[in-house]
């Protein structure tokens, strides 16, 4: 084992969903087998897939992965900055895990300088106690209509003085132009910051690929770092909603004679939609995601999942008829399920002078309970039980259910026949919860699915940030990327003339 290297190293990534969330927790993953005290850094993430640290933080999902894979709890140092999507032209504005604004495109703009500098004290803070801190940057570092100010890719290299490497993915095709034209785009003092390049998601024999890389080391001066293969099986924490596959294939066969089949309402704003990870990871279940009322017609569990904008949301099952599939099937006693926004979505009523500003809505009316939304939101990691097993999850929202006081409970909402609610994420986690809820809706929907005796989420994750990290140690120049880390970027970085203003 090598002595541990210190220092920290970005990964940035020609487009956004090229690979960087995954190849940060990889490079995260790969130090920490060899001994090096690592931690997750994210500036700035825009995502509605978020988690609650330990001690109440929201962040995103995507870094308590990362910290998953560094072997480290996660912070909310880790992601200083949390933008949430809630309109066409609206984001809450999460700072070191606190909603402190709600801003558009135009207004979050001047608030970014005092965000840089604790953005910059996040960091510093995180290399005074680690021996490494990798990076990951946001959407493409060459947004050159937003360098100015930009606190999250290359305005936080140069600024920390962090060398980066460009991580493309081949699989959308033409690789070369995006690498190449990524660093091109850049001004000089950026450019001299992008150490190399990573190629993600390559299929075939990858001499085929030499020709290509060769000539574009001639063309940029900076080596491509690796080639790392298409790998299926790591579904991980992503970031965005568009990652979502619109069917999840089985993890295996079925132990009994039917599979289970999920559909999940795909919501214009479809938040922590991870919480149904651990329901595909079940042997014999088929995960969808549905848009059409006619693709919940087979379903055995029907899912309405967070979302940030539960009365838009609400509008849209309306208008697609999926909100009309949703009661038809409550009246005939086929099992659905709420979870967080969904969950507000089942009850009578909802009064939301807060995220809509819509006043009174009618909600399903499928669960004995009201809505009420509160400008303060509550971020919690509550444990209870459900189903004869302990539950442990997480919450965040600012809609606060009350069920009433005679209703049937199930963990902090209420079930009502064969509809279930809670505002819990995170809870199909513990295995045994997982097991007893998915024989109850087997019963339900009188299928002979058996559900297997020793799936093991938490060891199906670890397996693949394993696999993330092997990626990391057999497919790319670790020696490159030890140096790096350790001495920073070389000196004679060439400039690319197309950074240059034309005269």
């Amino acid at each position: 084992m090598r002595q541990a290297p210190t220092g920290a190293l970005l990964v940035a990534g020609t487009t956004s969903d090229a690979g960087k969330s995954v190849v940060t927790a990889g490079i995260c993953r790969w130090l920490a087998r060899e001994g090096v005290r690592v931690a997750p850094f994210k500036a700035q993430n825009m995502s509605n897939n978020s988690m609650v640290t330990a001690d109440g933080a929201e962040i995103g999902r995507a870094q308590g992965m990362q910290a998953a894979a560094a072997r480290v709890e996660p912070e909310a140092a880790m992601n200083p900055v949390l933008l949430k999507p809630g309109g066409e032209n609206s984001s809450q504005v999460v700072v070191l895990g606190r909603p402190v604004a709600d801003v558009t495109a135009l207004s979050y703009r001047p608030l970014k300088a005092a965000l840089l500098e604790q953005v910059l004290g996040c960091l510093a803070d995180l290399r005074s106690r680690f021996d490494v801190v990798v990076c990951e940057g946001a959407g493409s570092p060459t947004e050159i209509n937003l360098r100015a100010d930009d606190i999250a890719n290359m305005g936080l290299a140069t600024a920390a003085r962090l060398p980066v490497v460009v991580v493309g993915d081949i699989d959308r095709g033409g690789v070369f132009a995006a690498l190449y034209g990524t660093v091109a785009l850049m001004p000089p003092a950026d450019q001299a910051l992008v150490a190399g390049f990573l190629v993600n998601k390559f299929r075939g024999d990858v001499r085929l690929l030499t020709p290509g890389l060769d000539q574009l080391a001639a063309l940029t001066g900076r080596p491509t770092l690796g080639v790392l293969p298409w790998r299926t099986g790591l579904e991980l924490d992503v970031e965005d909603s568009l990652g979502v596959d619109a069917v999840r294939a089985p993890a295996g066969p079925p132990h009994g004679e039917d599979v289970l089949r999920v559909s999940v309402a795909r919501l214009p704003r479809l938040s922590n939609f991870t919480d149904l990870d651990a329901l595909a990871a079940e042997p014999g279940v088929l995960l969808r995601y549905a848009t059409r009322p006619e693709e919940l017609a087979d379903a055995d569990l029907v899912v309405l999942p967070g979302t940030r904008s539960t009365v838009a949301d609400l509008a849209w099952l309306r208008a697609t008829g999926l909100a009309d599939a949703v009661l038809r099937r409550a009246a005939e006693g086929r099992p659905v399920l709420g979870i967080c926004g969904g969950h507000q979505m089942l009850a009578r009523t909802l009064t939301d002078d807060v995220e809509s500003r819509a006043g009174v809505v009618p909600g399903l009316g499928l669960l004995p309970a009201d809505v009420r939304f509160h400008r303060a939101k509550t971020l919690g990691r509550p444990v209870g039980t459900a189903l004869g097993q302990t539950v442990r999850g997480y919450e965040i929202h600012h809609g606060v259910v009350a069920v009433d006081d005679d209703a049937e409970r199930f963990l902090d909402g209420a079930r009502a026949g064969s509809v279930w609610g809670t505002t819990w994420h995170g809870a199909f986690e513990d295995d045994g919860f997982r097991r007893a809820f998915l024989s109850e809706v087997a019963r339900g929907a009188g299928r002979r699915f058996v559900v297997a005796p020793d799936t093991d989420f938490g060891a199906v994750r670890e397996a693949r940030l394993d696999a993330l990290g092997d990626l990391i140690a057999e497919h790319a120049d670790t020696d490159a990327l030890w140096r790096l880390i350790e001495s920073g970027p070389p000196a004679d970085l060439p400039v690319l003339a197309a950074g240059r203003a034309a005269r």
